[in-house]
């Protein structure tokens, strides 16, 4: 799973095998080590009784729930991504993105796309 931040906004990109975790009921999650032992972990689950996003950070974990509705549509083979808002208070929000992850169209040495979504016939538009 990729994780991607800019100012109020996180966007979430998972592969192939985590979405058949997803859809199978586990979370799935990433650690980032920063020396002296600190890490950055980031989960992604499902919550099928939430009726909106969620997210939570604390202990250097950032959870992102995802909606049972919201996480309905996401798993059909079409639809690339599901789009949310947390509320911040003060009139901010934390735009929510989570996306199917499609192979780079230019080649980077030492990445792995093997596990990404096949590109569709016309690709989505970000």
């Amino acid at each position: 799973m990729k994780l991607r931040a800019k100012g109020d906004s996180l966007r979430l990109r998972v592969v192939r095998t985590e979405l058949a975790a997803l859809q199978a009921g586990d979370a799935v999650e990433e650690r980032v080590g920063f020396p002296g032992g600190a890490e950055l972990v980031y989960r992604l689950v499902v919550v099928p009784a939430a009726t909106a996003f969620e997210a939570t950070f604390a202990d250097g974990t950032l959870t992102i729930a995802l909606p049972g509705d919201a996480a309905r549509r996401w798993f059909e083979p079409t639809t690339v991504g599901v789009r949310g808002e947390v509320a911040l208070g003060g009139g901010r929000a934390l735009g929510l993105l989570i996306e199917k992850d499609f192979p780079c169209l230019t080649e980077r040495p030492g990445e792995d796309d093997s596990d990404a979504f096949p590109w569709p016939e016309t690709p989505p538009r970000c």
